[in-house]
């Protein structure tokens, strides 16, 4: 597998890069059935081919970075499903390769088309929240009545084995609590590999309820974490995200908000219309993001606008 020439850290600090969109979606569009607990996680297994092909797709609209189908993906939630330890560990680990192959096909299709193709493309490795794990909604609401060391203690086996994957980064995303902010920072101390942060917000607070400040200071003095930001939340909402984490932190910025139709947890499905628009990467970049994507409901040709946009500025 090919890995890119310099770090994912080192190439933020010359200019902002292009995230991928939404995994699921494209999934759906590719024609998978998600209604699994293990949602796209399931494909690790089942259908591998897929998640290699909505990688691919992704690399081909200009993303930079792509983002691992391991979200959903747990010892518990594979344990469930009779998968041993053993097995998950490699299910981990092939959702990284996949991802480096999905780039790698993207690039060649772009070179046997006679294109010069010098640009890189950096793989994280997705860390979803413990609420993922139960498939119940409650990523969107934390809280789960656990403390900080048990939620490290539940997070950490997946982020070694993630880390000793080799990804270029591990996307410590969609955490919708400071207090899990806390446990995952935690649980990657001494992995080896640099995270980003990114929180799931409504408004100016954390789902949870904290204020966006408190939840980006946890990260301020933290060498490891080379962006922090938001995703997974309505693109208004990200606007003064933005602008919040940079003032925090210092550090770069990451956001990679949804189409902004809501999700239905109940009824599962997605309401409302979308807002996403591309044209806000100006003020994004302008307050300090680094890594500009789109999260549910936003596909390829949103990716291929952002990007355009991103080349012409």
């Amino acid at each position: 597998m090919s890995v890119a020439p310099t770090s994912l850290a080192a190439a933020l600090e010359r200019g902002p890069l292009v995230l991928d969109g939404g995994l699921s979606n494209q999934l759906e569009a590719q024609g998978c059935d998600l209604s699994d607990e293990l949602w796209s996680a399931r494909l690790l297994a089942d259908d591998p081919g897929q998640l290699e092909a909505a990688h691919t797709a992704y690399a081909r609209a200009g993303a930079r970075v792509l983002i691992t189908g391991s979200y959903q993906a747990t010892y518990e939630g594979f344990a469930h499903r009779g998968v041993g330890r053993e097995e998950a560990t490699a299910l981990l680990r092939r959702g990284v390769e996949l991802a480096r192959t999905g780039a790698e096909r993207a690039a060649a299709e772009r070179a046997a088309a006679g294109e010069r193709d010098a640009e890189p493309v950096w793989v994280a490795a997705s860390v979803g929240p413990y609420g993922a794990m139960l498939a119940d909604g409650s990523e969107y609401r934390g809280r789960y009545g656990l403390s900080v060391a048990e939620l490290a203690r539940f997070h950490r086996p997946r982020i070694e084995a993630l880390a000793a994957a080799g990804p270029d980064a591990l996307a410590l995303e969609t955490v919708p609590d400071a207090d899990e902010a806390a446990a995952m920072l935690s649980a990657v101390e001494g992995c080896g590999v640099p995270v980003w942060l990114s929180y799931s917000i409504a408004g100016e607070t954390t789902r949870a309820g904290q204020p966006l400040r408190d939840a980006f200071a946890l990260a301020a003095g933290v060498d490891q974490v080379i962006a922090v930001g938001v995703n997974c939340c309505a693109p208004g909402d990200a606007d003064r995200a933005v602008e919040v984490a940079a003032d925090t932190t210092g550090k770069p910025v990451v956001v990679y908000p949804n189409s902004g139709e809501e999700w239905d947890a109940t009824a599962r499905s997605w309401r409302g219309r979308a807002t996403f628009d591309p044209g806000r990467v100006k003020a994004w970049r302008d307050a300090g993001a680094r890594l500009i994507g789109g999260c549910c409901r936003v596909g390829p040709e949103r990716i291929a606008e952002l990007a355009a946009l991103m080349r012409n500025h």
